[in-house]
């Protein structure tokens, strides 16, 4: 239902609901606010953003009213200006706000332009300044009490937006300050590094360690891309100045993180200390050597076509499934296609397909359920925005069952924990549908035979009680909202997960957690082969910015002839006897399929150094030398026709 309400003489329609802040911002009538936030819950605390209603005897929030329909409100009345400039006084005189010695004054700071917009030159009350600590325990980020006016917007988007309630405030009055856990310093507290109190606090209390007094926000160039770090693949904006990573904030926009990143994605890339490799080297005496682009793509391609095409076991290719998809199609035509190798795949080896199909459901259904069943997924380790979004729906109702032959970050936060005997985990899902079957709160059709697995016998062989099994059937069946997280590794618990999701009508919601950025689209490629036995003479290695593991390293140890990919120094270029160097995430473009299936693109936010060239450019240079023909079908492949143009 829409009402209508006058605003400052101009007449605004919103849905019945809305705040007066949200529906003057619709008019694009501008109310101050400093503890208000779009993504957090109305909270009032600041009350900066006072207006007055006719009829009413006092001042309200804008923030925290809602609107009604016939309501006159007005924004900037003497008695509403007079008001603000009070608060503000308050604000300031209350705690040390020096803006010529603060990070974030000429811009950055809120409650800076908010004295600004008032016309306030100086504040008229005696400031009652008390020394506060400066807690920079912290490995990222630094939170100084005396820059802090006490909004909470950290301690809300805390527990709100990531659900981990680290965030506090003790004492009352002047004597308040926000404190983490139990009163213990950051660094040592329940914090996970996500940085989102960093982001969204007003002021200079919480402070980044990297990009402090680097750039004022007009100095500075935002370019919004998607993180590489995993597959969920949230949205970013990349700050930089003058070709320099200053600092990662989430992106508001974003679909798939709503503006939360983890500090994989935020903080890890601007502390990224590895060495780069700005020109070709090659190895001679013994030792890598810079050389021309000639010199060594025409050595590598001579070389791969000579050691080729015996009986397809000459050539191995690994490919970094952290690469854009454009890269990932070349490098299987080029390979796979063109060399005829029969062992080319990715870093992401693990994806495995179910029924030639891979569950990619949204991670809208984590955000909605009111019942998460997770096998073999550890959300609090690893993609852990996913894990944000079921952490925070606990407090609301929301049950979590976590099914896993160990311990891990999710189990201590759910209600029903199923730990079987190794091995036996696809006998649990099996007698949870029998469960649903025998219990008669099937609302599908079961697919497989479920007479020999009753929650009796599946107990006897699991170790976990068929009253258990029982618990957990009833809860799926009669959630209004399950969603289903299945971890990588195994393609029949996926098979059963997606059964006993369809069991009891939400065949939709199975959401698979892929380990690597794209590996989703490598193994649409069918770049998902486990590293085959030793015996290949020669292999060529995309590394991209990914860092080896020491699987790989090893894996390598036999071959006779390496040629490396890569951006950085590690252990793999450390053996090559070539090195190709390539960008970064920061300064690639290209496409990625996350997680769901939605095809995201990066975008480059800086110019690589020295005589770098970008992944795409190499391999199509490699191509030519070779005599191979690449097209550029990578989204046909993916079933993708809307993307190919």
């Amino acid at each position: 239902m829409m009402i209508r309400l006058t605003i400052d003489g101009e007449t605004v329609e919103v849905p019945e609901g809305t705040t007066v802040l949200r529906a003057a911002q619709q008019a694009g009538i501008d109310i101050p606010t400093l503890c208000d936030h779009p993504e957090l819950v109305p909270y009032g605390g600041c009350r900066l953003c006072l207006v007055e209603i006719e009829g009413a005897p006092a001042l309200q929030t804008s923030c925290t009213l809602p609107a009604s329909n016939g309501m006159v409100v007005y924004t900037n009345t003497p008695r509403v200006r007079e008001a603000r400039k009070l608060i503000l006084t308050l604000l300031f005189s209350e705690r040390n706000h020096f803006c010529m010695y603060c990070q974030m004054s000429g811009g950055d700071c809120e409650l800076q332009n908010a004295a600004y917009r008032e016309e306030m030159t100086h504040w008229p009350l005696q400031p009652n300044w008390q020394p506060y600590p400066v807690d920079a325990s912290h490995e990222d980020f630094v939170l100084d009490h005396n820059r802090c006016i006490l909004c909470r917007r950290c301690v809300r988007a805390c527990a709100e937006l990531v659900g981990n309630f680290t965030l506090g405030v003790r004492e009352r009055g002047a004597r308040s300050m926000i404190i983490a856990d139990f009163d213990v310093p950051l660094g040592e507290s329940s914090c996970v590094s996500c940085g989102t109190c960093v982001q969204v606090c007003p002021t200079g209390a919480f402070i980044d360690r990297m990009s402090a007094y680097k750039g004022r926000e007009t100095e500075v160039e935002r370019t919004k891309s998607i993180c590489v770090g995993c597959s969920v693949g949230c949205g970013l904006e990349i700050i930089t100045r003058s070709n320099q990573l200053l600092r990662i904030d989430g992106d508001w926009e974003a679909p798939v993180n709503e503006g939360l990143l983890c500090e994989i994605g935020r903080f890890r890339p601007v502390k990224d200390q590895r060495q780069r490799i700005v020109t070709p080297l090659m190895r001679k005496d013994g030792a890598l050597k810079a050389v021309t682009w000639e010199e060594a793509l025409d050595y590598v391609a001579g070389r791969l076509k000579s050691l080729a095409g015996q009986d397809g076991n000459g050539v191995a290719a690994v490919v970094s499934a952290r690469l854009p998809a454009e890269a990932l199609y070349l490098f299987k035509q080029l390979f796979a296609d063109g060399l005829g190798s029969d062992m080319v795949t990715s870093t992401d080896g693990s994806v495995t397909a179910v029924d030639g199909e891979l569950p990619r459901g949204s991670l809208d259904t984590l955000k909605s359920a009111d019942c998460v069943f997770v096998v073999g997924a550890d959300l609090i380790e690893d993609h852990q925005v996913a894990g944000f979004f079921v952490k925070r729906a606990l407090p609301k109702g929301t049950k979590l069952v976590v099914l896993d032959g160990h311990d891990n970050g999710l189990t201590e936060l759910a209600h029903h924990v199923l730990h079987p005997q190794p091995g036996t985990e696809r006998d649990v899902l099996l007698g949870i549908m029998a469960a649903v079957v025998e219990l008669g709160l099937a609302k599908g059709e079961p697919e497989s035979e479920h007479s020999q697995h009753a929650p009796d016998l599946v107990s006897q062989r699991t170790g976990v009680s068929a009253e258990a099994l029982r618990t957990v059937a009833r809860l799926l069946a009669s959630a209004q909202s399950p969603a289903f997280v299945y971890g990588n590794g195994d393609a029949q618990m996926a098979v059963l997960l997606r059964e006993l999701a369809g069991l009891v009508g939400a065949s939709d919601a199975v959401v698979g957690i892929y380990g690597k950025a794209n590996g989703l689209a490598a193994a649409v490629y069918g770049l998902n082969k486990p590293f085959a036995a030793d015996g290949y003479e020669a292999v060529y290695v995309a590394l991209g910015d990914e860092e080896p593991t020491q699987e790989l390293v090893q894996w390598l140890q036999g071959a006779s002839f390496i040629a490396a990919q890569a951006s950085h120094v590690s252990p793999v270029t450390a053996m090559a006897d070539v090195v190709l160097p390539v960008e970064i995430w920061a300064e690639q473009e290209g496409h990625y399929l996350n997680l769901e299936g939605r095809l995201q693109e990066t975008q480059g936010a800086l110019t690589p150094p020295g005589d770098v060239r970008s992944n795409v450019e190499v391999l199509q240079a490699l191509a030519q030398r070779l005599g191979i023909t690449l097209d550029d079908g990578w989204a046909r492949e993916l079933g993708l026709e809307m993307a190919a143009a």
